[in-house]
């Protein structure tokens, strides 16, 4: 169990990097990919504000233990005490119901603020930890966070501003990283999870489409293409933010993708499919607004946004239509009014094994990278 606590309150944002390592193999019709690391190395970067006794002695612990293990507060996941907190009690009394203390041996408790102070813990309640020992501080209104084992991941920096005031960065890198199995949030479609969550743009959004060829070139005619892949790689880069409890769930989330290796379904929120005409719960196609010849949809997936829960199913057949475009697919089991929403589901996985959360007082915000695969 760590011995040296890092026990300065930290600013927001705090950074959390989460980094996998993939083996992707490419045929020319699928791809294989082996996680050669199951579970993540998880780093934070922390900064802190701190006054002259303070910047002396966080350059005094980076110094005497640069090797030695920390006990790290995981200021990304503290929450309020329920309660006030006593020096001789054996509770503290805190929400754990999202489950960001589990497994956790150690927390820290510390007005808003102020310094951390370490406590063991002996069993953790939905509404509290047991200590194994009191608390030994009285605050009013405490902050608690979980504690995780760590090991200084590069040099401590300090940054003067003036004689009482500074700035210390320190990154952690911690020693274990929940990457077990966890239920999904989301709903599945052929054994996959779908991304029911709409991105949130920050910045104009963009996309790209192609297919990787080999232009082969003899010298005494024109070029010929010859496809290394058969599908077409679309890729693109969403913005995801969750408030509260969504953000553990989103971060057990991103454990079970495994960086590159777990594909999932990402809806197109697009207007590619336009519903021309009302569907029972047992029609066995849809007519959709023309767009594309026929071929080009078969084999394809959907999303319909139904008011009491999407329905996915795949495109069999797609044939011309009176009013459109008819798309042959399995009964929804729910009747479909005419305007209903309709998206396309596209399988993807994340194009990188480095995710970056930025972990603010009430909000986790993450870029994710996303390639389309083909399996």
């Amino acid at each position: 169990m760590p011995e040296r606590l890092w026990p300065f309150p930290a600013q927001t944002p705090v950074t959390e990097v989460l980094e996998w390592s993939t083996d992707v193999l490419f045929t020319e019709a699928a791809e294989q990919r082996i996680a050669l690391r199951t579970a993540p190395r998880s780093t934070l970067t922390v900064s802190h504000l701190l006054d002259a006794p303070g910047l002396a002695e966080a350059a005094e612990l980076g110094r005497a233990g640069p090797l030695d293990d920390w006990a790290l507060p995981l200021w990304q996941l503290a929450r309020p005490a329920t309660a006030p907190v006593d020096a001789a009690d054996l509770t503290v009394f805190v929400d754990t119901t999202d489950g960001a203390f589990d497994g956790a041996a150690q927390a820290v408790v510390a007005a808003d603020g102020g310094r951390a102070h370490l406590i063991e813990i002996t069993a953790v309640l939905p509404d509290r930890l047991e200590l194994a020992v009191p608390a030994g501080v009285s605050l009013l209104h405490a902050i608690v966070a979980p504690v995780g084992g760590a090991f200084a991941a590069r040099p401590v920096e300090i940054d003067r501003r003036r004689q009482g005031l500074g700035t210390v960065t320190a990154s952690f890198t911690l020693r274990s990283s929940d990457g077990g199995a966890t239920a999904s949030p989301y709903p599945q479609h052929q054994g996959l999870d779908v991304l029911t969550d709409p991105a949130v743009l920050r910045q104009p959004l963009a996309e790209t489409l192609g297919q990787t060829v080999e232009a082969v070139d003899n010298g005494f005619g024109p070029m010929v293409l010859e496809p290394v892949l058969t599908h077409v790689q679309r890729r693109s880069t969403i913005t995801l933010i969750d408030r509260g409890a969504a953000r553990m769930t989103r971060r057990r989330w991103l454990l079970s993708l495994r960086g590159r290796q777990r594909a999932f379904w990402l809806p197109s929120w697009g207007r590619e499919l336009v519903l021309q005409a009302a569907a029972t719960a047992s029609a066995t196609s849809i007519v959709v607004e023309p767009l594309a010849d026929p071929t080009v949809w078969t084999l394809r997936h959907l999303m319909i946004e139904h008011p009491t829960g999407p329905v996915f199913r795949e495109i069999t057949a797609a044939a011309w239509d009176a009013l459109g475009l008819r798309l042959s697919i399995a009964a929804p089991g729910k009747s479909i009014a005419h305007g209903t929403p309709i998206h396309l589901l596209l399988k993807v996985r994340s194009d990188a094994d480095r995710i970056e959360l930025a972990h603010g007082p009430n909000r986790t915000e993450l870029a994710l990278p996303l390639i389309e695969t083909p399996s």
